[in-house]
């Protein structure tokens, strides 16, 4: 890795597609930040309707579960800041002028130091809503640095110091989180309607929750190893924005 380790921020916002996003993609950066006095905020494009393979579930209540486990995620990795949901319908999200004006009003609202979003230049990635989160990350923060974009904000520019892009295919950049994955784990344990779809955890059956947590320690140590650190998140850094 070219770098390791950037300065705590003052702010750090995280701008992703689904709720638990934050949480797998840069938990245990946001909680390292958030214990050193950070202000961590979520941004959350999506309402996670999609979020279950029960084709007979009330969507609007699977919905709410998802916006109070995501506050409860956030409250567990030590946010002291926002967790805002601007409720597009999952699956669905797309990178327009509308959606890019509204990042935009909460990027200059909330003033992060550091931003933290989908990297939409991952090859042959699957998920649109990831894909076009990653956009609508990117073009926001064009945006918000200039007065004459969306003007009506009434709001000043901001400018962040730094965009960290998590799932890259050419990370050059490590987060050392070697004393933060409990709070990680924990934090995306709070996500309990994705135990099934997305955690692989069976409910009624404590050790898979066990098997789980192994894996996202395991594969944070494997990121470690080829980084020298015990374990770590790799991003791609973006500066002089």
């Amino acid at each position: 890795m070219a770098t390791q380790d950037l300065a705590v921020p003052s702010s750090a916002l995280a701008i992703v597609a689904h709720p638990d996003d934050a949480e797998f993609q840069c938990g245990g950066t946001l909680a390292k930040w958030a214990a050193a006095g950070c202000i961590v905020n979520h941004l959350v494009l999506t309402d996670g309707a999609k979020g279950t393979w029960d084709t007979s579930a009330d969507t609007g209540e699977l919905v709410e579960m998802r916006r109070a486990e995501q506050v409860e995620a956030a409250r567990r990795l030590g946010s002291t800041g926002k967790v805002v949901m601007l409720d597009h319908t999952d699956g669905e999200l797309q990178a327009t002028l509308h959606v890019r004006d509204q990042v935009t009003w909460w990027i200059r609202s909330l003033t992060p130091t550091v931003v933290l979003a989908h990297d939409p230049w991952k090859r042959y990635r699957l998920h649109p809503d990831h894909r076009n989160a990653g956009w609508l990350a990117i073009d926001a923060i064009v945006a918000a640095r200039d007065p004459h974009y969306f003007g009506h904000h009434g709001l000043g520019v901001h400018r962040p110091d730094a965009l960290l892009l998590f799932e890259a295919d050419e990370p050059d950049h490590v987060e050392d989180i070697s004393a933060f994955i409990d709070v990680k784990v924990d934090a995306l344990c709070a996500h309990a309607s994705q135990f099934l779809t997305t955690h692989g955890i069976d409910p009624d059956d404590e050790h898979s929750r066990r098997e789980f947590a192994l894996r996202v320690r395991d594969h944070a140590r494997a990121v470690g190893e080829r980084t020298g650190i015990e374990a770590g998140e790799v991003f791609r850094l973006m500066t002089g924005l």
